[in-house]
């Protein structure tokens, strides 16, 4: 199987658990990146289409999505749509990834079909089509289970960021998670590993929270970021208004959460090119 390439560097937003902020993370994170001067696109492999609506991309615009693409009726740069936030795109989703895998279910190349579109960026850029970017990050916005679009995504990964919500389950969910990396890893793509965990909705007034937060760090080390996102009102009303939080309330503290995030996946990314930090 050919490397993954390093420019785009491709991470999977993921935890099979919903509700712990993995779009949220997605939308923000890639936000935040493309602010401290990255080129980024979202791949929302969500069927809800949350990382879509969140970043304002109407229903009745996406005429082709993610679904063509791993269904093999379009090209990745065909479905990529600009944003409003500078030097961010997303490839949006629509409800039509919910039969995926109906459709290519029994195809030999099922679990390759997102990492062969993001491989075709690069000759589609050298081609001169401006949509394909040049990007130099990909966020996949994985859905909250593990289905063949979780396993493409990771296919098509160098590493995975794990939300993990601050309560009392988190550990037993993340162990799961772990498994599949793991089993990805050594079936279809050897590349792949745990960039980090993030821990989100924190309520510093909680003494669980506290709690949940201390058994994360002493189970996981290193991997866990030092970063950790608060449960702000602002971030939850963000969506509604088709608007990142950092568009939304830069100065909130969920915005500058974020920020920081971005610059800790940026200063990681440096140690692993270094060799100075080893794939989780």
């Amino acid at each position: 199987m050919s490397a993954l390439p390093r420019t785009p560097r491709v991470l999977s937003v993921a935890n099979q658990k919903g509700g712990v902020g993995k779009t949220t993370t997605a939308i923000n994170l890639g936000t935040a990146l493309a602010a401290i001067g990255e080129d980024v696109l979202i791949v929302d492999l969500d069927p809800q289409g949350n990382a879509s609506t969140g970043l304002g991309i109407d229903r009745k615009a996406r005429a082709k999505s993610v679904y063509d693409v791993l269904v093999g009726e379009a090209e990745l740069p065909e479905v990529i749509t600009r944003t409003a936030v500078p030097r961010l795109s997303i490839a949006p989703s629509t409800m039509d990834l919910l039969g995926l895998d109906l459709e290519i279910g029994t195809e030999a190349d099922r679990a390759q079909r997102l990492r062969t579109a993001i491989f075709g960026l690069a000759d589609a850029v050298d081609a001169g089509d401006e949509r394909a970017g040049p990007f130099t990050y990909v966020l996949a916005d994985c859905p909250p289970s593990l289905t063949l679009l979780t396993i493409n995504a990771m296919a098509a990964s160098h590493a995975v960021v794990v939300p993990l919500q601050c309560e009392f389950f988190a550990l037993e969910g993340l162990s799961q998670l772990l498994r599949t990396v793991e089993q990805v890893k050594a079936g279809l793509n050897t590349e792949l590993s745990i960039h980090g965990i993030v821990l989100t909705m924190y309520d510093a007034r909680n003494n669980l929270a506290n709690q949940v937060v201390q058994d994360v760090r002493d189970t996981m080390g290193d991997v866990v970021y030092e970063t950790v996102i608060p449960r702000n009102v602002r971030l939850s009303e963000a969506p509604s208004h088709g608007k990142p939080a950092l568009l939304y309330d830069l100065k909130c503290a969920g915005s500058q959460a974020y920020l920081r995030l971005a610059s800790e996946v940026i200063q990681r990314e440096k140690q692993i090119r270094a060799g100075a930090r080893a794939p989780a």
